[in-house]
């Protein structure tokens, strides 16, 4: 399931979990980051594994039996360790890859006024990465990096461990595990990932943001500016559906349980968040699971394009909050500090570039889908060999 949102991102990070396979984080996101979640999670069919050797997978002992003849215990605390690192690593490989498609979406998505004028165009993002080379050096290209690596393994432990509770509460047997199901449990283990790693999410989208160029403000730098922000009271208006007063009401208690703190600035655009990790984990989770997991072979190839299908099908349902997401998580720099709800948020970008505005910077997701979903792909397999698993 997805990261939290698409990037959350939503694929924010690919993480293997002993039992059911990549587990991606997200851009965020709540954030990053999960085209290849669906890749391994159909592994448990009985297929070809790196290194050549076959693997059959018994439901009732939940190991695989190698043809070595070695018992790898799925659930043993070694190889969830040895089965993270190698999901965890994969991720971090994937996300430097595509960084600097990350910090030139996230201009274009924020509105930054140097960067309004490159939008619309494919000359616009070549341009976009040539003035940041000329101002702040090949450097720049990776603002805002270190959050997101930081991000990687404490979402994707949460994660695991939230779904695999949520999974069995949900799904008690075999015969119950239906679509609907998994979605709730993708979307709820996300959701708990997602709150507990937000801040550096936002703190990653506010340096990559940030395009300064006398000083360079450091990650502990952006922390405090956020902390010590005081905002305008939001707007108030009528919401237009149960959903998204559900989205605002979680968002708003965030907010004034931290107000006196400081904390609730670090949690700026958690409301579309929640409401984009939906479609997205729920979208991803049922396409590569229920397009794959029923054959009973399958090539490296087929599972390679179920992630990058099921990614790019799941960021464009997504990315319309994705947008209004990013704008809420930089009012905090711009715009007076006035702290606008997801409806005031997407009523200001209609009026400003119309309805093209919620779509600004989707072309740059789709051109990080194959690149992240390769490199994930290549690096876990090369890792799981390593590692012998």
């Amino acid at each position: 399931m997805s990261t939290g949102f698409p990037d959350h991102a939503q694929f924010d990070s690919v993480v293997r979990t002993p039992r059911h396979g990549f587990h991606p984080s997200p851009e965020s996101n709540p954030q990053s980051d999960s085209q290849m979640s669906g890749i391994a999670q159909s592994r448990s069919s009985p297929g070809p594994i790196a290194g050549g050797a076959s693997a059959q997978v018994s439901p009732k002992a939940g190991v695989d039996t190698q043809k070595s003849g070695e018992a790898v215990t799925k659930r043993s605390v070694d190889y969830v360790l040895r089965s993270g690192l190698a999901g965890g690593l994969a991720g971090c490989a994937a996300k430097t890859v595509v960084a600097p498609l990350d910090r030139v979406k996230i201009l274009f998505q924020a509105s930054n006024p140097q960067f309004a004028k490159y939008t619309g165009s494919w000359a616009g993002l070549a341009a976009a990465i040539r003035d940041i080379k000329r101002h702040e050096g090949a450097r720049g290209l990776y603002k805002g990096h270190s959050a997101t690596l930081l991000r990687i393994f404490p979402y994707a432990a949460i994660k695991f461990l939230a779904y695999e509770q949520i999974r069995a509460a949900v799904i008690p047997s075999h015969d119950k595990e239906t679509s609907f199901r998994r979605l709730v449990s993708g979307s709820l283990a996300g959701i708990t990932s997602v709150f507990f790693t937000y801040p550096l999410e936002l703190v990653r989208v506010r340096l990559a943001f940030e395009t300064k160029q006398s000083s360079r403000s450091s990650l502990t730098d952006i922390c405090r500016q956020i902390y010590n922000e005081r905002t305008l009271p939001p707007a108030t208006a009528k919401t237009a559906s149960a959903t998204v007063a559900t989205a605002e009401t979680v968002a708003s208690t965030v907010k004034q349980a931290g107000l006196r703190s400081g904390i609730a600035n670090f949690y700026r655009g958690f409301g579309p968040t929640i409401l984009g990790m939906l479609p997205y984990a729920g979208i991803f989770r049922i396409e590569t699971e229920e397009g794959f997991t029923t054959a009973p072979a399958y090539s490296c190839s087929r599972a390679f394009f179920s992630g990058a299908t099921a990614g790019l099908v799941s960021q464009s349902f997504s990315y319309p909050l994705e947008v209004i997401r990013r704008r809420m998580q930089v009012s905090g720099a711009v715009g007076g500090g006035q702290r606008l709800g997801i409806i005031e948020t997407g009523r200001k970008i209609l009026l400003e570039r119309g309805i093209r505005g919620f779509w600004v910077g989707l072309t740059i997701g789709y051109m990080k889908i194959i690149p992240m979903s390769a490199t994930s792909f290549f690096v876990y397999e090369r890792l799981k060999w390593s590692l012998g698993i």
